[in-house]
């Protein structure tokens, strides 16, 4: 997947707990923990906006976007 998460990071700019951050979101940590990892498949904007808004950050700042060799669009994509 080409689309990388930095929430560590922003977290640890904010000096923010996972737990913390859960808790003002409404999230649950699992949930959060799911995105931090890069295993999560899909982010709902309003779940992203509660995250800037909380962060006090751009969706950029959370998200960034690594082109690799396959990160073109499948067949099943494409339909």
């Amino acid at each position: 997947m080409p689309i990388r998460v930095n929430l560590d990071r922003v977290l640890l700019d904010r000096r923010m707990s996972l737990t913390e951050l859960a808790d003002r979101v409404g999230v649950t940590i699992a949930n959060l923990s799911i995105l931090k990892t890069g295993k999560a498949r899909a982010v709902r904007f309003s779940t992203l906006a509660a995250l800037c808004r909380e962060l006090d950050c751009q969706p950029g700042d959370l998200l960034i976007y690594e082109p690799g060799p396959d990160d073109g669009p499948s067949d099943d994509e494409l339909d």
